[in-house]
This record gives structure tokens, C-alpha cells and sequence, in this order.
């Protein structure tokens, strides 16, 4: 009598295992709308919501939560540079200065300029800025690229630190807001352990841009980062996301294949340098006050520590490595002596156990996949040869 092997249970065993990702990309249009509004809802509730375990007890937490999406925004143009376009970027802090600087110099000497305009300015030049930065110096690669963009930050600041028209190291203050509307105010939630209760006499103004409270500017900040991640979705779908696929795996192959490389590097970093001057903009606003010091070196570092850490080349990731970066230092500011050196064993164990990132791209998720099914299958051959 002739034996039949049980079969596998339906949808075991039949592939390979889909990632959380690809499950939600399978879902209807209608139900993905629909989660990623709630999704923004809760984004957008977050400060009011004060979690227990996320709020910053040493720090304004909306201010902290408004930090971690000017670190996101930034964090958003420089993934289109090194994620993309694959260009090593590392004074990208540059053109987030610059943008913080157009913001300064043109709102105080007249206060009557619309707040629209300021970041329109401030946008403009510092994508001319990354124009005028990447023609001479696209022309080379690695780390010679590298050096010379961390040349371009230091300029940056030294310029500012030695230029009386951008009052040296005194730098600017009194600089202008977004215009306040106050439509209506918003309680707060408080926790007592983990009972919760509204407290009416802690409140957040809708759409009025004061000096002590943090969340409308957190507001305006994810509201901009949202229309940028559409910008984002839109441009690496199309023919220009593909060229900078194609430069960023091979040059050399992507020209001889047709691709005007050096065109599309400088679109990448201008595109970059559009966004980081907007980031600069709304961070000069909401801070008030800037001066050199603000936008030191190790500020850019920080920046591409952002990108590396959630995942060059995934938009996501990319936004939970800036979460990470500006969140962390201010959730455990008690432990202001130690909080650095535990930022760096966080990283050392991340390079180890996760070198792609906290969320890797999809091509790298794909090509791992296929790594392990190769070795699989020449360790099946070579068992079988024996």
C-alpha cells in the first residue's frame, strides 16, 4: 500500500515569509487611507497625550517632540543625498544653517515680512547654495566628496562666526514667528502613575506660535513633513527615483546605460538642500534666537547618525533614526554625564547586530533573502555531492 506525505497546512510553508511591510502594501487602498490618518491623528495627539513612558519629565515634551521632527525633516533631505543618490554628505548641517540664517537676517531687518516668504527665501538660497556646492564638487567621489562638504559646513559657520553683517558670534535674535491665529485651545493630559486625567489649566493654543509652548511649531513641523513624504513617495517612483537607483549601485553602468548621472547628483542634492534649508527655517523660528555655535560639525554628524541608524534609503526609517537621535538624549537628560556614552554603546550594538539600519530598505531586505537561499542551496549541493 502506497504512502502520500501529509500535506502542509494551507499558507504554511508556501514562500518565503512576508515582512510587515509587504502585508500592509497588499491591504485595499481604502484600508491603508484610512490607517495612515489614524496613524497621523495619533502623531499629531501625541504631546497632548503626554504617555508615561514617552514623556520627558526634565524637558517640555512638546518642544522635545517638535526637535525630533526638525531632526526627521533633515533627516528626510539628507536620505535623498546618501539613501538615493548614494553621495556621502557630511556637512549637510550647511544648508540647514543657511536656511536658519535667511530666516534671521531678512525677518529682523523687516519685521513685516510674511512668515510664507521668509521660508520661501529661505529655501531658495540654500538650494542655490547646493547648487553652487555641487557643481564643482560632484565631479568627484567617496571620500573626497566627503572631505569636501565637511569643508562646506565649516565654512558655513565661519563665515557667520567672522561676518559683521551676520553679527558674528553674537549672532540674531527676535526673529519672526508664524502668525498666530489662537482658533481655539486644547487641554492636556496628565498622569498620576497610570491614571489618567484632563488638565484644563495646561493648555496648547491651536495655531498660536508663542515662546513658551512647543506643540503648535511641532504641528506646523509634522504637517511639512507629511507633504514632503508624498514629494518623497512621488519622486522615488518615478524615472528620477530609478537614475538615482541606478547611480547610486553603479555609476559607470548607469552612463553607459544613458543615465546622465552628474544631473540627476545635482538634482539629488539640491533636493536636499531644499529641504534642509526648510528644516533650518522653521527651526530658526521657533527657537528665536540662533548664532554660530548653533550649527556646529558635530551637528551634521548627528544628522547622517540619523540616516545610518534608521536605514539609509528607507523614508521610514530614516524618521525613527532622527526619533532616536533627538528623542533619547532628552528622555534620559537626568543622566546628563552618561547619557552620551550610552548614545554611543547603543550605536556600537546597533553597527553590530543591525548594520543596515533599524529599518533596512527593501532591496536590502530582498538581497539578504536571496544571500541566505543561495548559501542554502550550495550547502544542499555540497551535502549532496558527499
Amino acid at each position: 500500500m502506497s504512502t502520500t506525505a501529509k500535506s502542509a497546512p494551507a499558507g504554511r510553508g508556501t514562500g518565503p515569509r512576508r515582512g510587515l511591510g509587504e502585508r500592509l502594501s497588499a491591504l485595499p487602498r481604502p484600508v491603508k487611507v484610512v490607517l495612515w490618518v489614524a496613524l497621523a491623528l495619533v502623531f499629531y495627539a501625541l504631546p497632548l497625550l503626554n504617555p508615561p513612558l514617552l514623556s520627558t519629565p526634565n524637558s517640555d515634551f512638546g518642544s522635545v517632540m517638535f526637535l525630533v521632527a526638525a531632526y526627521g525633516l533633515v533627516a528626510l533631505g539628507l536620505n535623498i543625498v546618501l539613501g538615493y543618490a548614494g553621495l556621502l554628505d557630511l556637512g549637510y548641517v550647511g544648508f540647514f544653517a543657511v536656511g536658519a540664517y535667511t530666516v534671521a537676517v531678512v525677518g529682523t531687518m523687516s519685521g513685516r515680512v510674511p512668515f510664507v516668504v521668509l521660508l520661501v527665501l529661505a529655501v531658495t538660497v540654500s538650494t542655490a547654495s547646493g547648487l553652487l556646492l555641487g557643481w564643482p564638487t560632484l565631479r568627484v567621489r567617496g571620500d573626497y566628496l566627503a572631505i569636501v562638504t565637511l569643508g562646506f559646513g565649516e565654512i558655513i559657520r565661519l563665515v557667520a562666526l567672522n561676518s559683521e553683517f551676520l553679527n558674528q558670534a553674537q549672532g540674531f535674535s527676535g526673529i519672526p514667528r508664524p502668525p498666530s491665529i489662537g482658533l481655539f485651545e486644547v487641554p492636556q493630559l496628565q498622569w498620576d502613575g497610570w491614571v489618567s486625567y484632563v488638565d484644563f489649566g495646561n493648555t496648547s493654543t491651536f495655531l498660536e506660535f508663542g515662546l513658551l509652548d512647543g506643540v503648535p511649531y511641532y504641528w506646523l513641523a509634522l504637517t511639512v513633513i507629511i507633504l514632503v513624504l508624498i514629494g518623497d513617495v512621488l519622486l522615488q517612483d518615478s524615472r528620477v527615483g530609478r537614475a538615482w537607483e541606478a547611480t547610486r549601485e553603479d555609476e559607470e553602468a548607469a552612463e553607459l546605460n544613458g543615465v546622465p548621472t552628474f544631473r540627476f547628483k545635482l538634482l539629488a542634492f539640491a533636493m536636499g538642500a531644499f529641504i534642509g534649508g526648510l528644516s533650518g527655517g522653521l527651526f530658526a523660528s521657533r527657537q528665536g534666537a540662533i548664532n554660530p555655535e548653533t550649527f556646529i560639525i558635530q551637528l551634521s554628524i548627528l544628522f547622517l547618525a540619523a540616516v545610518v541608524v534608521g536605514g539609509q534609503g528607507n523614508r521610514w526609517g530614516v524618521l525613527v533614526g532622527a526619533a532616536v537621535v533627538a528623542y533619547l538624549p532628552e528622555r534620559f537628560r537626568e543622566f546628563a554625564e552618561f547619557r552620551v556614552l550610552v548614545f554611543g554603546l547603543l550605536l556600537l550594538l546597533l553597527a553590530n547586530f543591525r548594520p543596515q539600519g533599524v529599518l533596512p530598505p527593501r532591496r536590502a531586505r530582498r538581497a539578504k533573502r536571496v544571500n541566505e537561499q543561495l548559501q542554502t542551496l550550495e550547502g544542499t549541493e555540497e551535502g549532496a555531492r558527499a
